[in-house]
C-alpha cells in the first residue's frame, strides 16, 4: 500500500461512516457531516479555542466553522462562553455531558452502512470486516495525528 492507496482507503471509510451516522430528525442544514465531525473533534482536542483557531487548524472556511459550531452548541455537543481576556471573542470547550444527539451517534451500529459498502448483507463477512477495522482503531486511534508532523 503507497500513501495514495492510504488515502483513499481513508477517504472511503469517511464516506461509510458519514453513512452510519443517523441523521433523522435532524433536518437540512447547511454543513455536512464530515464538517460537524472535524470541527467536533478540534474543539475536544483544544479546550476553550476559538472559530478562528479552529478554522486555522482544520483547514475549514471560517464561515462553515461558525456554522458548525452554532449547530453543535444548538446540539449540545459544545458550550460557549465569552472570552473574559477580549469579550469580542468567544470561547468554546466540550459539554461535558453526554447529550441524546451525541449518544445516539456513539451508538449507532455500521453494520448496514459497510454491508452496502462491501455489496453484501452476509452477517458474518460484515462482523469479520467489523473486527478488523476495531483492531485498526485500537492501534490508529486519534491520538496517532498528534505524532504526525
Amino acid at each position: 500500500m503507497n500513501g495514495a492507496e492510504l488515502f483513499l482507503l481513508g477517504r472511503t471509510l469517511m464516506k461509510i461512516g458519514e453513512e452510519a451516522i443517523p441523521t433523522e430528525g435532524v433536518g437540512p442544514r447547511s454543513t455536512s457531516t464530515r464538517s460537524m465531525l472535524i470541527v467536533m473533534l478540534d474543539i475536544y482536542a483544544h479546550t476553550d479555542t476559538t472559530v478562528g483557531e479552529v478554522a486555522l487548524r482544520t483547514g475549514l472556511p471560517q464561515s462553515a466553522v461558525s456554522a458548525c459550531v452554532a449547530r453543535l452548541r444548538e446540539a449540545g455537543s459544545i458550550l460557549t462562553a465569552t472570552d473574559p481576556a477580549d469579550r469580542r471573542r468567544s470561547l468554546i470547550r466540550r459539554n461535558p455531558e453526554i447529550t441524546g444527539r451525541r449518544a445516539e451517534v456513539a451508538a449507532s451500529p455500521i453494520d448496514n452502512a459497510l454491508g452496502a459498502a462491501l455489496g453484501t448483507e452476509d452477517s458474518a463477512s460484515i462482523a469479520e470486516t467489523v473486527a478488523l477495522l476495531e483492531q485498526l482503531a485500537e492501534r490508529l486511534s486519534p491520538d496517532v495525528l498528534g505524532r504526525l508532523r
